[in-house]
């Protein structure tokens, strides 16, 4: 007799492809740069914000090594999608298209080779940070959701400007003067935020898995 698979905690599957989703869906919306009062920052910090809170969720619920599986796994939809969208943007147009969508797509959804590679390492080493910190803080005792997740949400996104910023602009445009723009904007926003979205996702994660039939 074959011994079924194991069976994968609701909140965790949840959680997983809301994840990929945002994986994907960071790159296009950080095209725009929005106003949060005085501060600018793009618009990709907000799913990006969402991820770092899924990872620390995660690492709450089901370990570290579970979490840091999720931010490895992420590059798949990462790169299917960087792939596709490659893709399409050297498909023929139809000629019926809007011709202003024509030249707005590529613009919108495409990306330098360079900017490629400053976010998939951006992503997978600042999303592994956060993860660690977060699983290291007061001893891993799962005390202080709220602290641990704000500040390894703080950490990781430091080091995600840092990386970003640097390989893709460094040479091309003066970059300190930005770096510190989306630092203070991210480091405000992980303050304000996440202490509330982490212990959301983590309440709802386990109602969801009390709920999971026996």
């Amino acid at each position: 007799m074959t011994t079924p698979p194991p069976a994968i905690p609701r909140s965790l599957f949840i959680i997983s492809i809301l994840y990929g989703g945002m994986v994907c869906i960071a790159g296009v919306l950080g095209v725009k740069q929005v106003m949060l009062g005085p501060l600018v920052v793009e618009a990709g910090i907000f799913p990006f914000l969402l991820l770092v809170v899924m990872s620390s969720a995660v690492a709450e619920l089901h370990g570290q090594k579970t979490a840091t599986m999720l931010v490895r796994l992420g590059f798949v939809p990462l790169l299917v999608s960087a792939l596709l969208i490659q893709v399409v943007i050297h498909l023929p147009n139809d000629p019926a298209m809007y011709p202003p969508a024509i030249t707005a797509f590529p613009i919108v959804v495409g990306q330098s080779v360079r900017l490629m590679l400053a976010g998939f390492i951006s992503y997978g080493t600042s999303q592994t940070l956060n993860v660690y910190v977060f699983n290291r803080l007061i001893g891993g005792t799962g005390k202080m959701l709220w602290l641990r997740g704000m500040i390894a949400s703080i950490v990781s996104q430091v080091v995600d400007t840092i990386l970003f910023i640097t390989i893709s602009f460094y040479g091309e445009r003066p970059i300190l003067e930005l770096m510190a723009g989306q630092m203070l904007t991210k480091v405000v926003l992980s303050i304000v935020l996440v202490p509330f979205l982490i212990t959301g996702f983590v309440a709802v994660a386990r109602r969801l898995d009390r709920a999971e039939p026996a």
